[in-house]
Protein backbone atom coordinates (compact mmCIF):
# COMPACT_ATOMS: atom_id res chain seq x y z
CA UNK A 1 0.00 0.00 0.00
CA UNK A 2 1.32 3.58 -0.46
CA UNK A 3 2.01 5.81 2.00
CA UNK A 4 -0.37 8.67 2.48
CA UNK A 5 1.70 12.17 2.14
CA UNK A 6 0.70 14.34 5.29
CA UNK A 7 1.46 18.11 5.58
CA UNK A 8 1.35 19.42 8.75
CA UNK A 9 0.45 23.05 10.28
CA UNK A 10 1.46 23.97 13.63
CA UNK A 11 1.97 26.69 16.03
CA UNK A 12 3.22 25.55 19.10
CA UNK A 13 5.07 22.77 20.39
CA UNK A 14 3.88 20.32 18.53
CA UNK A 15 2.72 16.89 20.29
CA UNK A 16 0.35 16.14 18.07
CA UNK A 17 3.05 16.14 15.80
CA UNK A 18 5.05 13.58 17.63
CA UNK A 19 2.54 11.54 18.50
CA UNK A 20 2.17 11.33 14.32
CA UNK A 21 5.48 10.45 13.51
CA UNK A 22 5.75 8.03 16.66
CA UNK A 23 2.64 6.38 14.88
CA UNK A 24 4.69 6.31 11.56
CA UNK A 25 7.87 5.08 12.98
CA UNK A 26 5.95 2.18 15.17
CA UNK A 27 4.50 1.17 11.64
CA UNK A 28 0.75 1.86 13.16
CA UNK A 29 0.25 4.54 10.24
CA UNK A 30 1.19 4.40 7.10
CA UNK A 31 1.88 7.63 5.68
CA UNK A 32 4.97 10.13 5.83
CA UNK A 33 5.04 13.57 6.71
CA UNK A 34 6.63 15.41 4.41
CA UNK A 35 6.64 19.05 5.56
CA UNK A 36 5.94 21.23 8.83
CA UNK A 37 4.73 24.33 8.63
CA UNK A 38 4.10 26.89 11.29
CA UNK A 39 3.58 30.65 11.73
CA UNK A 40 5.64 30.97 14.41
CA UNK A 41 9.36 31.26 13.80
CA UNK A 42 9.46 29.67 17.58
CA UNK A 43 7.13 27.19 17.44
CA UNK A 44 8.82 23.74 18.92
CA UNK A 45 7.19 21.81 16.34
CA UNK A 46 9.45 22.85 13.55
CA UNK A 47 12.41 21.74 16.03
CA UNK A 48 10.47 18.30 16.52
CA UNK A 49 10.49 18.16 12.37
CA UNK A 50 14.13 18.79 12.10
CA UNK A 51 15.04 16.16 14.66
CA UNK A 52 13.31 13.84 12.57
CA UNK A 53 14.68 15.28 8.86
CA UNK A 54 11.33 16.84 7.64
CA UNK A 55 11.15 19.69 6.28
CA UNK A 56 10.59 22.56 8.72
CA UNK A 57 9.24 26.12 6.56
CA UNK A 58 8.23 29.11 8.65
CA UNK A 59 6.11 31.67 7.24
CA UNK A 60 5.52 34.73 8.48
CA UNK A 61 2.08 36.07 8.89
CA UNK A 62 3.63 39.99 9.07
CA UNK A 63 5.34 39.22 5.51
CA UNK A 64 2.02 38.69 3.20
CA UNK A 65 -0.85 41.41 2.88
CA UNK A 66 -3.82 39.43 4.06
CA UNK A 67 -5.15 35.96 5.39
CA UNK A 68 -5.98 35.21 2.07
CA UNK A 69 -2.49 35.44 0.37
CA UNK A 70 -0.65 33.50 3.25
CA UNK A 71 -3.33 31.11 2.89
CA UNK A 72 -2.20 31.01 -0.87
CA UNK A 73 1.92 30.73 -0.02
CA UNK A 74 0.72 27.65 2.84
CA UNK A 75 -1.20 26.09 0.16
CA UNK A 76 2.58 26.27 -2.82
CA UNK A 77 4.46 25.04 0.30
CA UNK A 78 2.13 21.55 0.77
CA UNK A 79 1.81 21.38 -3.19
CA UNK A 80 5.56 21.69 -3.50
CA UNK A 81 6.06 18.81 -0.79
CA UNK A 82 3.19 16.37 -2.54
CA UNK A 83 0.90 16.78 -0.11
CA UNK A 84 -2.34 14.75 -0.21
CA UNK A 85 -3.64 15.24 3.36
CA UNK A 86 -2.89 18.46 5.49
CA UNK A 87 -3.24 17.81 9.26
CA UNK A 88 -3.57 20.63 11.67
CA UNK A 89 -1.76 19.98 14.81
CA UNK A 90 -1.94 23.20 17.24
CA UNK A 91 -2.21 25.71 14.29
CA UNK A 92 -3.50 28.88 16.08
CA UNK A 93 -5.05 30.23 12.93
CA UNK A 94 -8.60 29.75 10.91
CA UNK A 95 -8.08 28.33 7.59
CA UNK A 96 -9.36 30.35 4.64
CA UNK A 97 -11.08 28.57 1.53
CA UNK A 98 -7.87 29.40 -0.26
CA UNK A 99 -6.52 26.34 1.21
CA UNK A 100 -9.31 24.43 1.78
CA UNK A 101 -10.18 24.85 -2.12
CA UNK A 102 -6.83 23.55 -3.11
CA UNK A 103 -7.34 20.49 -0.12
CA UNK A 104 -11.18 20.23 -0.46
CA UNK A 105 -12.14 17.56 2.34
CA UNK A 106 -8.53 16.74 2.96
CA UNK A 107 -7.90 19.26 5.54
CA UNK A 108 -7.87 17.91 9.38
CA UNK A 109 -8.15 19.07 13.00
CA UNK A 110 -8.11 17.74 16.14
CA UNK A 111 -9.56 19.82 19.00
CA UNK A 112 -9.67 19.27 22.83
CA UNK A 113 -13.23 19.06 23.48
CA UNK A 114 -16.05 16.88 22.18
CA UNK A 115 -17.30 19.22 19.29
CA UNK A 116 -19.75 20.94 18.86
CA UNK A 117 -19.39 22.05 22.69
CA UNK A 118 -16.76 24.42 23.73
CA UNK A 119 -15.43 25.52 20.02
CA UNK A 120 -12.33 27.54 20.31
CA UNK A 121 -9.70 28.20 22.43
CA UNK A 122 -8.91 26.95 25.85
CA UNK A 123 -11.89 24.32 25.57
CA UNK A 124 -10.43 21.79 28.40
CA UNK A 125 -11.20 25.14 30.79
CA UNK A 126 -14.31 26.03 29.43
CA UNK A 127 -15.54 22.18 29.67
CA UNK A 128 -13.75 22.27 33.56
CA UNK A 129 -15.51 25.09 34.04
CA UNK A 130 -19.34 24.45 32.76
CA UNK A 131 -19.29 21.82 35.22
CA UNK A 132 -19.26 18.58 32.51
CA UNK A 133 -18.86 15.04 33.66
CA UNK A 134 -17.55 14.05 30.31
CA UNK A 135 -15.37 15.56 28.10
CA UNK A 136 -12.76 14.49 25.47
CA UNK A 137 -11.37 15.30 21.57
CA UNK A 138 -12.92 15.65 18.25
CA UNK A 139 -10.65 14.91 14.89
CA UNK A 140 -13.42 16.71 12.13
CA UNK A 141 -12.84 17.98 8.72
CA UNK A 142 -11.93 21.83 8.60
CA UNK A 143 -13.97 24.20 7.03
CA UNK A 144 -13.83 28.52 7.15
CA UNK A 145 -15.96 28.09 10.27
CA UNK A 146 -14.29 28.06 14.25
CA UNK A 147 -13.99 24.18 14.47
CA UNK A 148 -17.28 23.48 12.63
CA UNK A 149 -16.81 20.95 9.87
CA UNK A 150 -17.91 17.61 9.91
CA UNK A 151 -17.30 15.18 12.74
CA UNK A 152 -15.25 12.58 11.56
CA UNK A 153 -14.51 10.74 14.90
CA UNK A 154 -14.13 11.27 19.13
CA UNK A 155 -13.26 9.62 22.14
CA UNK A 156 -14.58 10.42 25.53
CA UNK A 157 -12.76 10.73 28.40
CA UNK A 158 -14.48 11.56 32.46
CA UNK A 159 -14.20 14.40 34.28
CA UNK A 160 -13.12 13.03 37.95
CA UNK A 161 -14.09 14.84 41.27
CA UNK A 162 -11.25 16.59 42.34
CA UNK A 163 -9.98 17.50 39.08
CA UNK A 164 -8.33 20.65 38.08
CA UNK A 165 -8.81 21.79 34.16
CA UNK A 166 -4.73 20.62 33.52
CA UNK A 167 -5.89 17.35 35.07
CA UNK A 168 -8.69 17.10 32.53
CA UNK A 169 -6.59 18.89 29.58
CA UNK A 170 -3.52 15.97 30.37
CA UNK A 171 -6.00 13.09 30.19
CA UNK A 172 -7.55 14.31 27.42
CA UNK A 173 -4.15 14.71 25.46
CA UNK A 174 -3.26 11.32 26.03
CA UNK A 175 -6.31 10.44 23.64
CA UNK A 176 -6.06 13.09 21.35
CA UNK A 177 -2.22 11.21 20.84
CA UNK A 178 -4.26 8.19 19.89
CA UNK A 179 -6.84 8.95 18.04
CA UNK A 180 -5.30 11.51 15.67
CA UNK A 181 -2.96 8.81 13.81
CA UNK A 182 -5.99 6.71 13.96
CA UNK A 183 -8.35 8.98 12.20
CA UNK A 184 -5.02 10.14 9.64
CA UNK A 185 -4.63 5.72 9.33
CA UNK A 186 -8.30 5.33 8.16
CA UNK A 187 -7.92 8.02 5.75
CA UNK A 188 -4.81 6.36 4.08
CA UNK A 189 -6.66 3.43 3.78
CA UNK A 190 -9.62 5.28 1.91
CA UNK A 191 -12.32 4.16 4.39
CA UNK A 192 -13.16 7.67 5.27
CA UNK A 193 -16.75 8.75 3.65
CA UNK A 194 -18.94 12.04 3.94
CA UNK A 195 -22.32 11.58 3.18
CA UNK A 196 -25.17 13.81 2.87
CA UNK A 197 -26.21 16.19 6.54
CA UNK A 198 -22.36 16.38 7.11
CA UNK A 199 -22.43 12.49 8.54
CA UNK A 200 -18.79 11.13 7.96
CA UNK A 201 -18.61 7.17 7.91
CA UNK A 202 -15.97 5.31 8.15
CA UNK A 203 -16.33 2.05 6.40
CA UNK A 204 -14.48 -1.69 6.98
CA UNK A 205 -11.66 -2.62 5.05
CA UNK A 206 -12.63 -5.03 2.12
CA UNK A 207 -11.68 -8.43 2.27
CA UNK A 208 -9.89 -9.97 -0.55
CA UNK A 209 -8.97 -13.44 -0.95
CA UNK A 210 -8.43 -13.28 3.26
CA UNK A 211 -6.56 -10.18 3.08
CA UNK A 212 -7.34 -6.93 4.42
CA UNK A 213 -7.44 -4.70 1.70
CA UNK A 214 -7.67 -0.80 1.10
CA UNK A 215 -6.73 1.66 -1.46
CA UNK A 216 -5.66 5.52 -1.35
CA UNK A 217 -8.22 7.78 -3.37
CA UNK A 218 -5.96 10.53 -2.66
Amino acid sequence: MSKLVLGILASGRGSNLQAIIDAIQQGHLQAVVAVVVSDRADAFALERARRHNIAAVHLSPGDFPDRLAYDRAVAEVLEGYGVQVVALAGYMRLVSTVLLDHFPYRVVNIHPALLPAFPGLHAQKQAWEYGVKYSGCTVHFVDAGMDTGPIIAQAVVPVLDGDSAQDLADRILVEEHRLYPQVLQWMAEGRVQIKESRRVTVIPPVEQGGVKFCGIPW
